[in-house]
């Protein structure tokens, strides 16, 4: 954060307090001093981070492989995890809707905290369901089905929220900081996965109760902690949707009051944004054709202990904390695009280096190891700087709706990955899992070809 923080204070005119609250709703009628907006906007992005960090401790036990685990667990078939990791993708088609209900709202931290509060409160539906279940007889089966259930409403709601968070947090981060502030956010984020991810796994395995009691306290806890976490937000500086909408992030660059933005073209009329989908559906297709089976492949193929496989999971995101600062300073200086296209080549052939594995010693505690430490340093810069160029080419200016319709063709396209790969996973003669691991190397480079043609904005 360090690297943020002294670009922002080069701008500001040092004795300058900081605001006590900036939650408080900035008007695009008063106009207040640019160096008012900077103070705010500091305190807004040292809360978002905490939201992040505190975000990252609830989806730890609600995705991932805690979740998968749980699944497994329960016997769930490979059709189950096909579907699971598609839900939460094929939900994004409500986005637009999600994104026309915050434009009409008053408030994005309001609107914010229903979303998103109701749908990590669901979550307690399934903690209560699995920790009561050998008393009131709930089968595996009844189990499956109710986490399903559970993840598509969440998903549901958290996708009415996604689009207005995704604009709010746009237009406060400034744009020549947006790799370096993301970078770090996200670094955050990894450090605290590196470190709850295999204390979790080990409450899970070790609970006294047996593993699926122990899942739902550690699932109860980590509620907690997402409801926090919205708490968070309250920090951050609000917009409301029925003011014109300001550029903050210029405000942090010049000294000037900010004006407002002109309103974009239709999104049907920007070619680059369309190219930019063209690209996004078929990546996600691609990568979710094996991404949800990696996890089942060694708990249930592999027969791995859930402790083991948390451990990889650490190791991925520590890989990750710490390649994130430099593929942020380095999205800042050569842009976005190159990133995407050199690390794209070689997350392209990981599904490919999977094919070899099996369970012997060498496989457990070399190359597992090695190869979630180099998937953690790769898609540490994809998923930056897909986040980082979405958010260049969109208009801030009711840029809900972009960010809205590219979550909705980005999810369907995932979704569909999910349930092709879940699919064709269980019949041998299409080559099982590792035939669907290679059929995804070979479409992840095929939607590299598709980003040669998106432009990136000026940086």
């Amino acid at each position: 954060m360090d690297s943020v923080q002294i670009e922002t204070d080069k701008l500001i005119t040092l004795g300058i307090p900081q605001i006590a609250t900036p939650q408080t709703a900035i008007s695009a009628t008063s106009k207040p001093s640019p160096l008012i907006y900077k103070n705010a906007i500091r305190t807004s992005l040292q809360a978002s981070t905490v939201d992040s960090i505190l975000a990252t401790v609830f989806s730890i036990t609600t995705g991932g492989i805690l979740l998968s685990n749980f699944l497994v667990e329960l016997d769930a078939s490979p059709m189950i995890f096909g579907m699971l990791s598609s839900i939460p993708m094929l939900v994004n088609l409500i986005q637009p809707l999600g994104a026309y209900l915050s434009e009409r709202t008053t408030s994005r931290f309001q609107y914010s905290l229903l979303t998103f509060g109701i749908s990590r409160l669901l979550w307690l539906i399934l903690a209560i369901g699995i920790i009561s279940a050998s008393w009131i007889g709930v089968t595996s089966q009844q189990l499956v089905t109710l986490t399903l259930l559970v993840v598509l409403f969440s998903h549901l709601l958290g996708g009415l929220g996604s689009a207005s968070w995704l604009s709010w947090i746009a237009m406060l981060v400034p744009r020549r900081l947006r790799g370096r502030y993301f970078g770090f956010r996200n670094s955050a984020a990894s450090l605290t996965n590196l470190l709850c991810v295999p204390l979790a796994g080990l409450a899970v395995s070790h609970w006294y109760g047996g593993t699926l009691q122990g899942y739902g306290v550690v699932l109860l806890i980590s509620i907690f902690f997402g409801l926090v976490g919205l708490g968070c937000q309250y920090f951050k500086v609000d917009v409301n949707p029925q003011m014109p909408n300001l550029d903050f992030g210029k405000c942090l660059q010049t000294s000037e009051t900010l004006p407002d933005l002109p309103s974009p073209p239709s999104f049907w009329k920007d070619s680059n944004f369309l190219k930019f989908l063209l690209y996004f559906s078929l990546w996600m297709l691609s990568v979710n054709l094996s991404a949800p089976f990696f996890n089942f492949y060694m708990l249930e193929t592999l027969n791995l202990d859930v402790s083991l496989v948390t451990s990889y999971s650490s190791l991925q995101a520590g890989a990750n904390l710490l390649m994130l600062i430099l593929w942020g300073k380095l999205a800042d200086k050569i842009g976005n695009r190159p990133i995407l296209l050199m690390l794209g080549i070689l997350v392209a052939i990981t599904p490919v280096l999977w094919l070899g594995i099996s369970g012997n010693y060498l496989d457990i505690w070399l190359w597992l190891p090695l190869l979630h430490i180099f998937t953690g340093g790769t898609w540490a810069a994809i998923d930056l700087c897909t986040n980082n160029m979405q958010l260049g080419i969109v208009s801030l200016t009711n840029g809900s709706i972009y960010f809205a319709i590219a979550a909705a063709v980005g999810g369907v396209s995932g979704a569909l990955g999910a349930t092709i790969g879940g699919f064709l996973a269980q019949f041998a003669q299409f080559g099982g899992l590792l035939g669907l691991f290679a059929l995804s190397s070979l479409m992840r480079l095929v939607a590299l070809v598709a980003l040669i043609f998106v432009q990136e904005p000026q940086r």
